[in-house]
């Protein structure tokens, strides 16, 4: 009798269970890193809205369009000063004399309301604004760049775009409506995100696109 070689049921049972056990480590630690993500959004998003309507509170003015900066929050005496018009705008946007909504920034993080040191300049950059968990830039703004039939200039706070639509349904999931084109949470093509073929969101519907997502996408926060 000649004997066989290979492997036994046994074994090639246990090398199948160790494969699904690595797979299933290797899903739930993807779970876990998406989960992660959408808490920062929603952290960042919650944060930055807190600390807009607490400086308010606290100045009777908007971040970056503060015209008594220099004198009231503590360590911006070379800060820029908006036009205290009620506006968060870009420069030459409804008298503004500079970017307010970049010199929004560094109000806020003088007067301790977000972490962070900030300092004005332009054009818009990590140094003087806050990054996404993708590293894009977020942007807090009066302005009518978010999706709606006929959107009308608001204050916004944009996430920056390169997030996956489907971390963005998720978001819009646990804080609004789950929809891209309705609710306070919006699809924005701020930062270069498109939704020229759907890519984001289904325009019919309102949903983000999941089963297929799309790597650039981006949303914002109406105010």
């Amino acid at each position: 009798m000649r004997r066989q070689n290979g492997f036994t049921l046994i074994e090639i049972a246990i090398v199948l269970v160790i494969i699904g056990l690595l797979l299933g480590g290797v899903l739930k630690g993807q779970e876990l890193i998406q989960s992660a993500r959408v808490r920062n959004l929603i952290s960042q998003q919650d944060g930055v809205k807190a600390a807009y309507f607490g400086f308010l509170d606290r100045y009777r003015a908007l971040p970056g369009d503060y015209s008594q900066a220099q004198a009231n929050i503590p360590g911006c005496s070379a800060c820029q000063q908006g036009n205290n018009n009620g506006q968060v705008t870009a420069n030459g946007v409804s008298g503004a004399t500079m970017d307010e909504h970049i010199a929004a920034w560094e109000h806020l993080s003088k007067a301790g309301f977000i972490t962070g040191s900030y300092i004005y300049s332009t054009p818009a950059a990590p140094s003087n604004s806050p990054v996404n968990p993708y590293g894009s830039l977020s942007q807090l703004i009066f302005d009518n760049v978010y999706q709606d039939a006929a959107p009308v200039n608001r204050h916004n706070l944009k996430t920056g775009n390169n997030i996956p639509s489907d971390i963005l349904a998720e978001v819009d999931r646990k804080v609004d409506d789950g929809l891209g084109n309705a609710g306070q949470l919006r699809f924005s093509t701020f930062g270069g995100a498109t939704n020229a073929s759907q890519e984001c969101f289904n325009t019919t519907t309102g949903a983000w696109q999941s089963a297929t997502p799309n790597a650039n996408c981006g949303a914002t926060t109406l105010f």
